[in-house]
């Protein structure tokens, strides 16, 4: 949560940003404030213990998964995992070698 301000201003001075898509532990009054401070539209589902937020694109969260489900996928080749790579140029191709495969790494 620390780093998050910086990445969403980051995010704000590359461009137009429509959605800021987030867990629960993201829900709260600071945060969307922020959000909605860079021109964006907060989709954070409501956390427990911070008060109930209006109505949220349920459909724009359920995607969310997609996301987190690629990361997951591509944590599964080792050296992308752990950081082997030690340049942005090796790093990248990293990504991009397991995106080059249909389906990325098959489980078994």
């Amino acid at each position: 949560m620390r780093v998050a301000p910086a990445l969403l201003l980051i995010a704000a001075l590359l461009g137009n940003i429509g959605r800021v898509v987030c867990d629960a532990a993201y829900s709260s009054a600071a945060w969307i404030a922020l959000v909605m401070e860079a021109g964006a539209l907060p989709v954070v589902r409501a956390n427990p213990t911070h008060p109930r937020r209006q109505h949220f694109d349920r459909a724009a969260y359920r995607r969310r998964h997609k996301i987190e489900n690629l990361w997951a996928r591509l944590k599964e080749w080792r050296a992308l995992a752990t950081r082997y790579d030690k340049t942005a140029t090796s790093f990248s191709g990293s990504l991009y070698l397991p995106a080059a495969f249909e389906g990325f790494p098959n489980r078994h």
